[in-house]
């Protein structure tokens, strides 16, 4: 398995249950996908992807709950918004047989744990 010099491996075998949750679930991906290179509101997430506006809802909470969104917001003419931006690049995985390695790439200048 080829790792980035920027790429972290996670040791905790709970922090990696969590990134291959992620890579598990198909809504997850899509939101994490959508949201690499350009921060969006819930809204707009549900629009990109076709998710429902509630499934985005509730992986958002999963995935700032797990510290993998960075997240800001302010107000405009309709009220309060939040935009969202994965601080995940890339999660690689590897099977040898009796053990995963997970390694991840943080997007930007943010730090993985």
């Amino acid at each position: 398995m080829q790792i980035s010099a920027s790429s972290t491996m996670i040791k905790d075998d709970t922090r990696k249950q969590i990134f291959l949750q992620i890579l598990s679930d198909q809504f997850c991906m899509g939101i994490v996908s959508s949201i690499i290179e350009t921060p969006k509101t819930a809204v707009e997430i549900a629009k990109v992807t076709n998710i429902p506006i509630s499934t985005v809802y509730r992986r958002l909470q999963f995935l700032q709950e797990h510290k993998m969104l960075k997240t800001s917001g302010g107000l405009n003419k309709d009220g309060k918004y939040f935009v969202y931006l994965s601080k995940l690049k890339t999660i690689s995985t590897y099977f040898d047989g009796s053990s995963t390695m997970v390694s991840v790439t943080p997007n930007l200048n943010f730090t993985i744990n």
